[in-house]
């Protein structure tokens, strides 16, 4: 038991010895990777740079900020060759916010010609209702077996089912009015063109008989032509709710054609956006093995991105922090792609952010980092978070394990999946609960030992490794224990070989520090001057209710499409490091 004990110490002391050595040499790296991409600016000049160049160099290490507020266009966006969605977004992101750009972003709204819209009257009943639109007014009956009948005029058409109005394209800015005879609810629904799945908005309107509802179809797209721009659209909805505007009209059709833009990585953007934990299970299904995003072709960026989104990411986060910072990934001159700014400067924006002041610090400060539509009580503008989060003064009401989808995990079972953050239980798993696999055990006398009924014989000693029958102990042969002088200079040796292990293998030992760094606290980043995260700002329009990104199927219509099952990778490399630790400390 002793001998457990000591060499338990002796695997803390070494640990606590290395992780240090390790946590030096990754803020090593990042300084190098600050000075790399500051010497990178410089020697190009910010006048050469690109637009999005110049954008994530303000946003990573506070310069170039005056030649991209010089470059605008005379439309107030950027680049000033062509005005672009994506490029003024950011460009408002990276200034802090511009009204004169924000108002171009906003002039540039269009309708989605892709989605279909259909309006939906429940009732509990047979019941006769009126649909009033341009001044007109229409009667419909709703029979016992749900079907509409009836004329509804040129914005409207019964559905193929019989059971919704589809809207008309042309109507899409009618505000209908609805009555029944009986107590009845509407909302609206909408879907892709050309697609089974059925989205239902989460904002529901309800009457008695006799009462009215009020619906009106509230969608939009940015874009420069007649079309929409769907990565344009991405970054304008995410930069326009971080500045304190309504974005809820954005979500139907962001979220309806994310299948066809997957390049694009929307769950990044659309779990800011909403919050709802679907889009977190995709985005972290997506990450590699290794650690990095790859869906668009360019891993760096794609990491970059994948990294705003950071509040339940821990574990994630810290695995790709640990790949970027791998010698085979980061250049030596500190860079990663030594001939591209953008890509280094997005990663430091978004993998090691610049330090806030502590007395500007939300989460230093008692308060909570969330995104926008998330907070229930009062968005803090005098406090700032990391990427696109919104510092609350109220804290995130976690939802239970069952309301998540999750099942709970007991202390003998493993998650294969993912833990959830539940309000109810602390091993909430996305995935199933496996049993533990139960230790081998060894027989006394074919491991070399012999059993005895109550204590051991000289020379032998007690031991609890091996098994021997009922009541039985089990006795090996005690080795003489080294004299005080040579057991600290064997104790020495061992750490400087181990210390020595750890430099050759600190790649793979840095996966252990990000873990348990994860787990005890955040690590602090290099202090290298004010901070260049944008500013924040009083929300100027209250949040609606959102739409909820669940699938709804009428009687005859086709099956709901499944969403894909995350099962959580393993990590051989680092249980293989961990293995020869514990062997060499035997």
């Amino acid at each position: 038991m002793k001998k457990k004990v000591f060499l338990l110490a002796i695997l803390f002391s070494l640990i606590m010895f290395i992780l240090p050595l390790i946590f030096a040499a990754n803020q090593t790296q990042i300084s190098k990777a600050y000075s790399c991409l500051s010497k990178q600016v410089a020697a190009k000049g910010c006048d050469k740079l690109s637009t999005q160049e110049m954008i994530f160099s303000k946003l990573a290490v506070g310069k170039c900020g005056p030649e991209l507020s010089s470059s605008v266009s005379q439309n107030n966006c950027w680049p000033s060759s062509g005005c672009k969605i994506k490029d003024t977004a950011q460009a408002i992101l990276a200034l802090g916010g511009s009204s004169d750009a924000e108002s171009w972003l906003l002039s540039q709204k269009l309708i989605p010609s892709n989605l279909v819209w259909y309006l939906q009257i429940e009732t509990n009943r047979a019941s006769s209702c009126e649909i009033d639109y341009a001044s007109e007014q229409y009667f419909i009956n709703i029979g016992d077996d749900k079907k509409i009948h009836g004329s509804v005029g040129q914005c409207l058409s019964v559905s193929q089912g019989g059971y919704w109005l589809q809207v008309s394209p042309s109507c899409a800015d009618k505000e209908f009015q609805i009555s029944c005879d009986n107590d009845f609810l509407t909302n609206l629904l909408f879907k892709k063109k050309d697609s089974s799945v059925i989205q239902v908005l989460d904002k529901t309107n309800s009457a008695s008989g006799g009462g009215t509802t009020t619906e009106k179809i509230n969608s939009a797209c940015f874009g420069t032509g007649s079309s929409c721009d769907y990565e344009g659209s991405l970054w304008a909805a995410l930069v326009l709710q971080y500045e304190g505007y309504d974005v809820s009209a954005y979500l139907p059709y962001l979220d309806a054609m994310a299948s066809e833009n997957e390049k694009y990585l929307p769950e990044a953007f659309l779990y800011i956006l909403t919050g709802y934990e679907d889009f977190y299970t995709d985005i972290i299904s997506k990450q590699t093995p290794s650690g990095y995003w790859q869906v668009s072709g360019n891993k760096y960026y794609d990491t970059a991105l994948a990294l705003q989104v950071s509040g339940n990411l821990s574990q994630k986060r810290a695995k790709a922090q640990n790949w970027l910072l791998t010698s085979s990934v980061q250049g030596q001159d500190g860079c990663w792609d030594s001939d591209n700014i953008l890509e280094t400067a997005f990663i430091l924006y978004s993998a090691w952010p610049r330090e806030i002041p502590i007395s500007k610090d939300c989460k230093s400060s008692g308060y909570y980092c969330m995104s926008a539509i998330d907070c229930k009580g009062n968005i803090l503008s005098d406090y700032d978070c990391s990427g696109f989060s919104k510092c609350c003064d109220t804290e995130k009401k976690l939802d239970t394990c069952d309301n998540l989808g999750g099942t709970e995990c007991q202390t003998d079972e493993t998650c294969s999946g993912q833990l959830l953050d539940a309000s109810d239980s602390i091993s909430c798993c996305s995935g199933t609960c496996e049993k533990n696999q139960q230790p081998p055990t060894y027989d006394c006398g074919t491991s070399g030992g012999v059993c005895e009924t109550s204590k051991c014989s000289k020379g032998y000693e007690k031991t609890n490794l091996y098994t021997c029958g009922f009541g039985d102990i089990c006795c090996i042969q005690s080795n003489n224990p080294p004299s005080r002088g040579k057991l600290w200079i064997f104790i020495l040796l061992i750490l400087i070989v181990l210390a020595i292990i750890g430099i050759v293998l600190k790649d793979k030992l840095r996966k252990f520090w990000f873990r348990f760094k994860s787990r005890f606290g955040g690590h602090k980043r290099p202090p290298t001057g004010p901070s260049s995260r944008p500013p924040s700002f009083y929300l100027r329009h209250p949040i609606h209710r959102r739409f909820m990104p669940r699938t709804i199927l009428p009687p005859e219509e086709h099956p709901p499409v499944r969403r894909p099952v995350f099962r959580k990778s393993g990590d051989k490399e680092f249980n293989d490091v961990l293995k020869k630790l514990k062997e060499m400390g035997k």
